[in-house]
């Protein structure tokens, strides 16, 4: 053992049973890992015992270990947000990697004399008041527009300190004259009835009207009674400014009082965190951000970071700790314990917990459409790597075939086989075949009979067999299709998947019960088109059949023409509205003088649109 491992065996063994965060450091002094720990001993303990449920990443990073720190604090909840904390400061390697939302407009409200409040897309820790981030940049609009509209703040930039008014040096501007400004610079308003204003202002960028409406309505009331109408009149508006505002609003629920939801999605080592807040039954804030996992950390785990982040942030906006917070899973309670969460199964809470994950789906859409649009390569490793794990398969599915059966109450019976590659159609590859062993409307026995010519086909030239054979169909569809591929010795070695069309049933082997994928995932998304391709392609096969079979049959009904002229014919010309528009002279080329004039006879009887 080297004397770094012995090193950090005994700093180990040193630790108290306290709660605390501790960090890991690699031989260059560099922190690599922060984490978080109820009792510091018996966490950073388990790093160092071989366990069979450590992940290949955990092996990684433990090896890479030459130090620890550690830090003693009062709570595990002072250790989530500390850690929340330093992970955003050190950004250590195998980390939960927040994404850096600095690029989302904020409100601020200025850390100075007289504070100014303004969008900002810099968040600079001087001691001013954040508030957001906003995803949208309409509702942050309406927000300032209507603190604007509500009380006479400055906009100016500048220097308000006591001193600098005292010298005299300002003038009142335009906004002073228009009634947007009270004119401190000129020491017209004091700053007690200034920060009067900026609490208030505070009271709605947090989401609550409530006190502003209660202020104005009692204004206007004082002032009517006072006989000072053109005053109540300006009340009465901003009571109005406040209503249009509220009634933009996304109610949810009359019944609702304050709380907050909380949702994350995991999708492949990225996970989106939707935080939503609820104030008197409307929807005030609501901010999706993005997460990547290092450690392949568990749903739970994602949830508490991301919970540490929200809460910290809102202790950052002088927000207190949410009374309710409505969660897809319990978290460690112990972490918040003044905190009920909340898992619904039902109502209107539950109505929320699904219009959070909506939230997050639309994230996770619109992050992998820009992924496809800069790095295609990355966006399909990502599906295949979807495909694999929702469809229980070994190995990804680059390679795809799926096979349909269509006939017309048992006539002209067809079947075709389209190939995806890497999720994307591959044309070239596409097959058709006509059902040569099975009499009638047999899908079952037509699918065997495909099956064993495709793969018997493709094992006797030596081509590479598919990754994945998908059936269109259920149980019976599928168990046919795995007779033809044991009579051929490639059942356990070649992936197959049966899908039903009602309501999207995915069958798997030796399993008699359906599985449903997500209906908004690509998994299921692809299996529906490779699906819907090889329906199209052979309902296209079949039209042409039967299309070439009554041409066939219609020109038996004319006297003297053999099977011979009547090939020669479909063959050039495919259609009888072609051939009557042919010169006789160049059907008697074809098919011989005598049998041209008696086709141009026949043909002079059928009409042609």
């Amino acid at each position: 053992m080297s004397n770094q491992a012995n090193t950090v065996r005994e700093k180990v063994a040193l630790l108290p049973d306290s709660p605390g965060v501790y960090q890991f450091l690699n031989a260059e002094g560099i922190v690599i890992y922060v984490g978080k720990a109820k009792n510091l001993k018996r966490r950073v303990s388990s790093y160092f015992v071989s366990r069979a449920d450590h992940s290949r990443k955990v092996q990684v990073m433990v090896r890479q270990i030459a130090d620890l720190r550690h830090i003693v604090v009062g709570s595990e909840a002072d250790a989530l947000l500390l850690e929340n904390n330093l992970i955003k400061e050190l950004q250590p390697r195998y980390n939960i990697l927040l994404k850096d939302s600095k690029s989302y407009p904020w409100i601020v409200v200025k850390n100075e004399p007289f504070p100014r409040i303004f969008s900002t897309r810099k968040f600079v820790k001087d001691g001013s008041a954040y508030f957001g981030p906003y995803s949208s940049i309409s509702m942050q609009r309406a927000v300032l527009e209507l603190i604007r509209g509500l009380y006479p703040l400055r906009s100016c930039k500048l220097n308000l300190s006591p001193e600098a008014i005292a010298r005299g040096t300002y003038s009142v501007c335009l906004e002073y004259h228009i009634g947007n400004c009270r004119g401190p610079c000129v020491g017209w308003q004091t700053e007690e009835e200034y920060l009067a204003n900026i609490t208030a202002a505070k009271n709605i960028l947090r989401g609550d009207l409530r006190p502003a409406e209660e202020y104005f309505t009692t204004e206007m009331r004082r002032l009517a009674e006072g006989l000072h109408f053109e005053q109540a009149a300006r009340a009465k508006d901003r009571l109005e400014l406040l209503a249009n505002y509220s009634s933009r609003s996304v109610i949810v629920s009359a019944t609702l009082t304050n709380l907050e939801v909380v949702y994350v999605l995991t999708d492949e080592g990225t996970a989106f965190c939707n935080h939503m807040r609820i104030v008197r039954g409307a929807v005030v804030h609501s901010f999706t951000f993005e997460m990547r996992g290092r450690l392949d950390e568990s749903p739970d785990e994602l949830l508490a970071f991301a919970l540490g982040e929200i809460f910290a942030q809102e202790r950052e906006e002088g927000l207190p700790l949410p009374r309710e917070v409505i969660v897809p899973m319990l978290p460690d309670t112990e972490l918040f314990p003044t905190v009920a969460f909340t898992v619904p199964q039902r109502g209107d809470k539950s109505e929320l917990l699904r219009l959070a994950e909506k939230n997050c789906k639309l994230a996770r859409l619109e992050k992998f459409k820009q992924i496809e649009r800069t790095d295609p390569d990355r966006h399909t490793d990502r599906i295949m790597a979807r495909m694999q794990k929702d469809l229980r398969l070994p190995v990804e599915p680059r390679y795809i075939e799926c096979f349909d059966n269509s006939n017309i109450q048992g006539t002209n019976p067809v079947a075709s086989c389209v190939v995806f590659r890497d999720g994307r159609p591959s044309k070239k590859d596409y097959r058709h075949f006509n059902i040569k062993t099975v009499v009638g409307a047999n899908d079952f026995a037509s699918m065997e009979e495909v099956l064993g010519r495709r793969y018997g086909r493709l094992l006797e030239e030596g081509k590479p067999l598919p990754d994945l054979i998908v059936i269109d169909g259920g149980k019976g569809q599928l168990s046919f299709a795995l007779t033809a591929l044991e009579k051929l010795g490639l059942r356990g070695r070649v992936s197959v998947i049966g899908l039903a069309k009602r309501m999207e049933e995915v069958y798997f082997p030796g399993d008699p019960y359906p599985h449903y994928l997500d209906k908004t995932g690509e998994s299921l998304r692809i299996l529906m088109h490779i699906r819907d391709e090889a329906h199209r392609f052979g309902i296209t096969f079949h039209r042409q059949k039967r299309s070439i079979n009554f041409l066939k049959s219609e020109l038996e009904n004319v006297p003297g023409l053999g099977r011979t002229s009547i090939d020669r014919l479909l063959k050039r010309y495919r259609t009888l509205a072609r051939m009557a528009r042919t010169p006789e002279s160049e059907l008697a080329e074809l098919i011989g003088p005598s049998r041209a004039r008696t086709l141009l006879d026949f043909l002079a009887t059928k009409s042609f649109s």
